[in-house]
């Protein structure tokens, strides 16, 4: 397949905000420079967040703005068997284990340690669950406890070697697997996480350029681990820099940024909207 192959992939937990229509604009026009392909892609495997009607209200949105994106739209929520199947192959690889850890018993275990690492998503985890016993893990799992499933990630980096990936921006870099430490890789609520479905979504859509904001950069790092682990292929990246207001701070939905929904109602213009996001053509 030629072209560039991008995607914007939005979670239906909110409305969208100028931030989101920079970063789907951004990829619009990627595609759209190369004759390529623009996809919408649906995020909604965290279910205590996401709604129809916020999923409804994205498409309102885009639509709005201008934007056309190829049909079917995928939706993560379609798709759990797949991710479930991906995970299976890293459990029989030996890759990832169960983890019976809550947050704060993984506070609890740094503090003892005298140690205060903190990752990207929190405390990075001490490994308390990785030496435990096939048997103590079966045990315990018959039982009913809940458990999340960690990556190795030192036995993933000694399985792969060396990896790097390409940002447009940034150039050749190098990935270190343990930047987030051995990252949950299957929530206890579902057969998966971000990391895991999003490079499975990738892989099964084509998407060769991956363009989100700066701040997913270091993810990036699981994801290309990830990739290799599972053969995936591997796109290539361009990082943005993130959209911010009047005050520096990027828009955010949890400090409630101002939607486009609410800028529509109070007559702004989609080519208005446009211009606002950096994108007035």
């Amino acid at each position: 397949m030629s072209g560039t192959v991008t995607r914007f992939a939005p979670s239906p937990s909110g409305r969208l905000h100028l931030g989101h229509a920079y970063s789907a604009l951004f990829a619009a026009r990627a595609a759209r420079q190369d004759s390529g392909r623009f996809l919408l892609r649906i995020e909604d495997i965290d279910r205590t967040r996401c709604r129809p009607e916020f999923e409804a209200a994205i498409f309102e949105d885009l639509a709005w703005l201008g934007l056309d994106w190829e049909t079917p739209v995928r939706r993560q929520s379609d798709h759990l068997g797949e991710y479930r199947a991906a995970l299976e192959r890293l459990r029989a690889e030996d890759l990832a284990y169960p983890c019976f850890c809550t947050r704060r018993d993984i506070e609890r275990e740094i503090a003892r340690a005298g140690q205060a690492p903190h990752g990207r998503e929190g405390p990075l985890y001490p490994g308390t669950c990785r030496g435990l016993s096939a048997a103590e893990r079966r045990d315990r799992i018959a039982a009913g406890e809940g458990h999340a499933l960690r990556l190795d990630a030192a036995r993933a980096a000694r399985r792969c070697g060396p990896l790097g990936f390409e940002d447009r921006g940034l150039g050749r870099i190098d990935v270190t697997p343990a930047l987030f430490g051995d990252v949950v890789i299957a929530r206890k609520d579902i057969a998966t996480s971000y990391h895991l479905a999003v490079v499975v979504d990738d892989a099964v859509q084509g998407v060769n350029l991956v363009t989100r904001g700066e701040d997913l950069l270091e993810a990036t790092h699981v994801h290309r681990l990830l990739q290799a682990l599972l053969g995936l292929p591997a796109p290539a990246y361009s990082h943005h820099p993130l959209l911010v207001g009047e005050d520096g701070r990027r828009f955010a939905k949890r400090d409630k940024a101002r939607t486009l929904a609410e800028m529509r109602a109070a007559g702004l213009t989609a080519a208005a909207v446009r211009a606002l996001a950096g994108y007035p053509d």
